[in-house]
């Protein structure tokens, strides 16, 4: 029995010594593995020669992932200068055409003018996909009367009001938001131009604030269906209505809920098959972001 407990003793002593340097190992190589793009070259030494292939293979791995990441993201900065310049060049010619389709006013060049409009509108949707993710991408925070910002979107639109016989009610805010101008004007455009493109001739869109610092763009026309409703933000997704109307790209909205994010603002959605729908920005929080 003596010379039992006297093994067991020195076993468990052995046994504790060797878990805490495999213990120390094991930290260390999960220390590695959560920076592994930083520290691969911080690999312990090796023990055998089955841990050193190892090793090596990792490194290989490594040489070859940098070598496609770099391919990639030259690929890339290449596709997004071919279409950022095509998307201004584009621009060109579309100007063009609407010089000459306002030189006469024809019910034919109105319906012209209109389908030019919306083409202008997919155009600057290709370029703010392209600036969203593109590392030249320029924020300026200042303080902007949202006023302002929304009677240049109701400007913009305001040609597809009259032409359309759909009623805005506009009520001032008298706000000032901390925001980017140019990025917050393109949310707004976007939503503006949904709910023009849903309502029906004749119908309305209501425009206004809901307190504390909440912009509501409300209309009446067709609403989003229910089971649609929840996924109207994802990439890609037109719902019911865009697969009936065979024009929604699916992208709009997308594109609002990522700038909101970006701009530290947020965007919502509620609606009624039938009945119309209301798009609410919050922008409260934008200045506790900011802290």
């Amino acid at each position: 029995l003596y010379a039992a407990g006297l093994c067991f003793l020195f076993g468990a002593a052995v046994l504790t010594v060797h878990f805490i340097f495999y213990w120390k190992k094991h930290r260390d190589r999960m220390r590695i593995l959560q920076n592994i793009r930083l520290l691969v070259d911080e690999l312990p030494e090796p023990a055998t020669l089955a841990e050193e292939d190892l090793q090596e293979m990792i490194r290989e791995l490594k040489r070859l992932n940098e070598v496609t990441e770099t391919a990639r993201q030259t690929e890339r900065r290449e596709s997004l200068d071919y279409y950022t310049t095509w998307v201004h060049q584009i621009k060109t010619p579309i100007s063009t055409m609407k010089m000459i389709l306002e030189s006469e006013d024809t019910d034919e060049h109105r319906e012209l003018l209109a389908e030019l409009f919306r083409i202008e509108q997919y155009v600057e949707m290709v370029l703010a996909f392209l600036r969203l993710d593109s590392e030249s991408t320029d924020y300026l925070f200042r303080e902007y009367q949202l006023d302002g910002i929304l009677r240049g979107a109701v400007r913009k639109f305001s040609t597809q009001f009259i032409r359309r016989h759909i009623a805005l009610h506009y009520e001032p805010t008298g706000l000032r938001v901390l925001t980017d101008e140019k990025w917050l004007s393109f949310v707004v455009e976007q939503v503006l131009s949904n709910a023009l493109k849903y309502t029906p001739d004749g119908g309305e869109v209501w425009l206004g604030l809901e307190k504390p610092a909440t912009l509501c763009i409300r209309d009446n026309g067709m609403g989003i269906a229910a089971e649609d409703l929840p996924r109207i933000f994802q990439k890609g997704y037109t719902g019911y209505n865009g697969r009936a109307d065979k024009k929604a790209s699916g992208l709009g909205l997308y594109l609002c809920r990522r700038i909101c994010t970006n701009l530290g603002h947020t965007i919502s959605a509620q609606s009624v098959a039938g009945e119309g729908t209301s798009i609410r920005i919050n922008l409260e929080r934008e200045q506790r972001w900011l802290e």
